[in-house]
């Protein structure tokens, strides 16, 4: 587990934000993200770990000493920016190790009330290997990790994806809208703050300029541009 870390400014009281990729991708999913922040004014901090191997509550012990001390470094708030699992482990991790400086968090195509798509893959061998425990934990019967959660106190603003890439999991298994891999329902929180969807898969909410935009916005004005589906 590893993490690159980028100062906007020698000025440490400007914001930083940290980014947290989903299951079986890498910090590489989120660079361009990563680097929009930055040229918005951001610090971050772009953090691989280990999401095939340990079940959620064990990687937040693996990023939580990164993440300390790019806090402790700075002297502005400590935003989260989290792509798919990244957002559970986002909760999971706020929940046990809260900045003392937390900003905002925008979530992207997060499960939070689960997958039908790992509700139906959890019962075979190679998507128990491929995905290790944490894709077990993605089902919508959730464990106590993510049942035992408090309710929200922070800002949270969600972005759903409204395309697929796979037809037969968005027109069969999942509800529609969906992203091809977690539901337009799913992924929303009781007293999130803001809420939008955009048009792109799951794997391309990251990528999608809008949804770059709109993280932006949330993170600097505590809300989306808009309420309605963007192209």
């Amino acid at each position: 587990m590893n993490g690159r870390m980028h100062d906007s400014s020698a000025n440490t009281v400007w914001p930083g934000a940290v980014l947290l990729h989903g299951i079986a991708r890498t910090s590489r999913s989120l660079r361009r993200m990563e680097e929009a922040l930055r040229q918005s004014g951001f610090a971050t901090l772009n953090i691989d770990y280990a999401s095939r191997k340990k079940p959620i509550e064990a990687l937040v012990a693996d990023i939580h000493p990164p993440i300390a001390a790019f806090a402790a470094a700075r002297g502005g708030q400590v935003h989260f920016v989290a792509h798919s699992m990244g957002g559970l482990l986002a909760r999971v991790y706020l929940a046990q190790h809260r900045p003392a400086r937390l900003g905002r968090v925008v979530m992207l195509g997060t499960p939070n009330g689960g997958s039908e798509v790992a509700d139906l893959l959890k019962r075979f061998v190679l998507y128990r290997a491929f995905y290790g425990p944490a894709g077990q934990q993605l089902a919508t019967v959730q464990d106590l990790t993510l049942t035992s959660l408090p309710p929200l106190d922070y800002p949270v603003g969600i972005i759903a994806g409204l395309r697929t890439l796979d037809p037969i999991a968005s027109t069969f298994i999942l509800p529609r809208p969906n992203d091809g891999r977690v539901s337009v329902q799913s992924s929303k929180l009781e007293r999130m703050t803001d809420h939008i969807t955009v048009k792109a898969s799951h794997t391309g909410l990251v990528r999608h300029p809008m949804a770059i935009t709109q993280t932006i916005a949330f993170l600097h004005a505590g809300q989306f541009k808009s309420s309605c589906a963007c192209a």
